[in-house]
Order: C-alpha cells, then structure tokens, then sequence
C-alpha cells in the first residue's frame, strides 16, 4: 500500500513536471514567435495588410472599457496572434509591454495614425435611391503594369454607374491638404493628413470641389471632388480605366519612411458610416 502511494506522488510529481515543461516550452515559443514578428519586416507586413474585420474591432472597443488596454493595443494583439478573446490577447499584450515597451509604443502609434481620426466613407449614398451604388474588394497588391509592374497599393472604390463626375468624394478625417493636383498614375488627387498623422490619398478624380491649397484645413465629410476616371497619362488623360475612386492609406514608421496601408478593412468599417447626398 505504501509503495503504492509513492508510485502515485512520483506520478503526480513527475506529471506537474511534464506539465511545468511544456508550459515553459509554450512560453518560450511564445517569446519566440513574438520576437520573430516585432521583426521590422514581418511586423510591418501584418500592419500594412490590417486584416481586422469588423466584428474584431467592435469587440476590442468593449475589451478597452475594463482594461488597462487601448483598443489600438488589442488590435495590435490580434494583428500578431490572430486570437480574439480577451484573456488570450491581455497577456500577450503584458508580454509585448513588459520586453518590447519602445517597439509597442512605435507599432501603436501607427495604428492611431490609421484608425484614430476615421469619421465617413469616403463617397456618400444617393438620395435619389436605387441605380447608384458603389463596391469595393480586397484588391490589395493585385497586379498592375503601367509604368512597369508594382502592387496595388490601395483599394478601388468603383461606381455601378460608369459616369465621370457624378459621384461625390467626401474627407473620411479631419485633417490638412497635404498634396493637391495631376499625377501620371492618380490623375487628379488629393491628399489629406489627418490629426493622428495618417495620409489619406484619394484618386483619378473628375474634378475638385474647389480650388484647393496646400497647408488648407479639412473637415471629415468635407466635399473634395467627384469619382472619374483620371490618369494613367499626361495631364486630363481619361478613359484608360472605369469610373472608380482608388484609395490609399499611408503612415510613417519610427524612422520616417513611409509605409502602404490596406484600406479594405477600414473601408468595411465605415460601411455603416455614409453620409447622404443629392446626386
């Protein structure tokens, strides 16, 4: 009997063992993983794809009301862990704070800089009903050839009527005109940098709502031009491509380089955010 029982507590023993390997195995793949994706490259790769889907971003906005958190931190967690409950994410975020303090602070700023200042998508609905809607995909570095061939750095926003000069263009942000005017591959453009510091880059429009200036403040919802189908050419080249709005998102990281968003996911988000306008 008595050797029984030791054959059970070295059983026991030797089982909390097994189990204190494994966990400390389970924490250093952990680290490893996490230190692998705070790696410049592939960090800023998940940060450039911004795969947060709608669900996702409303969830970590309820998590941020009883955490320490911001909701820009529980992104950052999912964006790295794809997990998405909250006990799971809280302490990967307690890891990433308590090693990598300087490189979350940096990564989080970014985020801020895209999703902090966000107020409408980018063309409102029509009031005159039916006939005139919009679309979008997730063409994220789809093929392009013009000018040699490069990534899609941005998302196409395309009118189901194929007419230049209909559909309204409004300012998703606050912000100021930062870049104003023709270029070969965005025809007409404007570029808008918001509050939080992200550049928002609206292009091939038919035309402004105004003479706008550099330096010039902006309103989010703000009227900025008309869908058409610019560029691709020297100045007022048009027809090389359907009627669509491109939209591109870009923030600068810790050295001031300059860093493409996907704008699908935010655009998905700002679905329920239109505006309306007679058009």
């Amino acid at each position: 009997m008595k050797y029984l029982k030791r054959v059970v507590i070295h059983l026991i023993i030797l089982t909390a063992i097994v189990c204190l390997d494994n966990a400390m195995i389970g924490y250093i793949q952990q680290t490893a993983k996490i230190t692998h994706l705070l790696a410049d490259k592939d960090t800023k790769e998940l940060l450039r794809q911004q795969q947060v889907p709608m669900e996702i971003y409303q969830k970590v906005q309820e998590f941020e009301e009883k955490s320490q958190f911001s909701r820009y931190d529980y992104l950052l967690a999912h964006i790295l862990t794809e997990k998405e409950k909250k006990s799971d994410l809280d302490h990967y975020l307690e890891q990433l704070y308590r090693y990598f303090p300087q490189k979350v602070r940096d990564i989080e700023k970014m985020e801020a800089a895209v999703w902090q200042d966000l107020e409408y998508f980018p063309v409102p609905v029509s009031s005159g009903g039916r006939g005139m809607d919009t679309s979008f995909e997730n063409s994220w570095m789809f093929d392009r050839n013009f000018g040699g061939n490069r990534g899609h750095e941005g998302t196409d926003i395309m009118a189901s009527l194929n007419q230049r000069g209909r559909y309204p263009v409004v300012s998703m942000t606050d912000g100021v005109v930062e870049k104003i005017g023709w270029l070969e591959l965005g025809g007409y453009r404007i570029g808008i940098r918001s509050p939080s510091g992200g550049y928002f880059y609206y292009a091939h429009l038919y035309d402004y709502a105004r003479e706008f200036q550099e330096g010039e403040e902006i309103e989010a919802g703000e009227l900025l031009g008309f869908m058409g189908d610019s560029g691709y050419g020297q100045e007022g080249t048009t027809g090389q491509f359907a009627v669509h709005l491109h939209l591109g998102i870009y923030v600068n990281d810790e050295t001031g380089s300059e860093i493409s968003f996907n704008p699908y996911y935010v655009l998905k988000s700002l679905e329920p955010k239109k505006l309306t306008y007679s058009y």
